[in-house]
């Protein structure tokens, strides 16, 4: 017998939206570039954000106060580390109790630090194990924690941040890569176990003007974006915008890799 949350979620509309009213989105990593940009455009079609970070919450408080919609529906933060299974429990509980539970997570906390390719040595243990507990466990961990309440809303959505390095190989370093591809496989597995109740994307950038990988200064964007087809690196408000265009534009779609990389991809 098929469950009534299950057949629900087979009878609703895939139609495009153009507003949020009335949906909860949690965004791991919220404080960080990316996820500020997108909690700025999800706040602005109606959402309830929440920012989870492993911050202390004071450090919000900025972000909060700018988001369009401050102070109702009542954007909140909750300390939380996505390598700590306990606290994203904790957090999961308490965004149930406080916004009646999460229908959009963003996954967007992630780790990394610049390992030339070449440089095998460099790429310790200790530094691989770090990458892929941020960025590979911490997605898995952060859905697992927000799946039941995600499921039994009945028409949810998870957009996890990947990278154009998961399929090129190229990237800050061999583990990052690596565990952006765990991400996309990650999302494909989900979006069909997940389904239909829950829809899974991911949305790829490459180069993104972010203070996110040491090193990668105005010289070393002006240099990579004189390369691309688009002529520009990306921005933080270019993979907001793709990640809010799942929730709003791409109804009808799950388990797919959004590249949103100004075509630095194509070489």
């Amino acid at each position: 017998m098929r469950s009534d949350t299950s057949t629900a979620a087979d009878q609703r509309s895939f139609a495009p939206r153009e507003r949020l009213d009335g949906q909860v989105a949690v965004i791991t990593g919220g404080i960080g570039a990316i996820g500020a940009a997108t909690a700025h455009r999800l706040a602005a079609l109606g959402a309830r954000v929440v920012l989870l970070q492993r911050d202390p919450l004071d450090a919000a408080d900025e972000l909060l106060a700018a988001l369009p919609g401050a102070g109702h529906p009542g954007h909140f933060a909750v300390r939380a580390s996505v390598t700590d299974s306990d606290t994203l429990a904790a957090a999961a509980a308490e965004v149930r109790e406080r916004s009646g539970g999460a229908t959009l997570l963003v996954n967007a906390a992630g780790f990394t630090k610049p390992v030339p390719a070449a440089d095998l040595d460099a790429l310790d243990d200790a530094l691989i194990d770090a990458v892929f507990a941020v960025t590979w466990r911490g997605s898995f961990a952060a859905i697992r924690a927000f799946a039941p309440q995600l499921k039994a809303s009945g028409d949810a959505l998870v957009v996890n941040v990947s990278s154009i390095a998961a399929f090129t190989g190229l990237g800050s370093n061999l583990a990052y890569a690596a565990a952006k591809a765990g991400i996309d496989a990650t999302t494909r597995a989900l979006a069909k176990t997940l389904a239909p109740a829950v829809r899974v994307l991911a949305v790829s950038p490459g180069v993104v003007d972010t203070p996110f990988v040491a090193g990668r200064d105005a010289g070393f964007n002006e240099r990579v974006g004189a390369t691309l087809p688009l002529r520009r690196v990306g921005v933080a408000d270019d993979v907001a915008a793709a990640i809010v265009a799942c929730a709003t534009s791409l109804r009808y779609a799950t388990g797919s890799v959004l590249v949103v990389d100004g075509g630095r991809h194509l070489g």
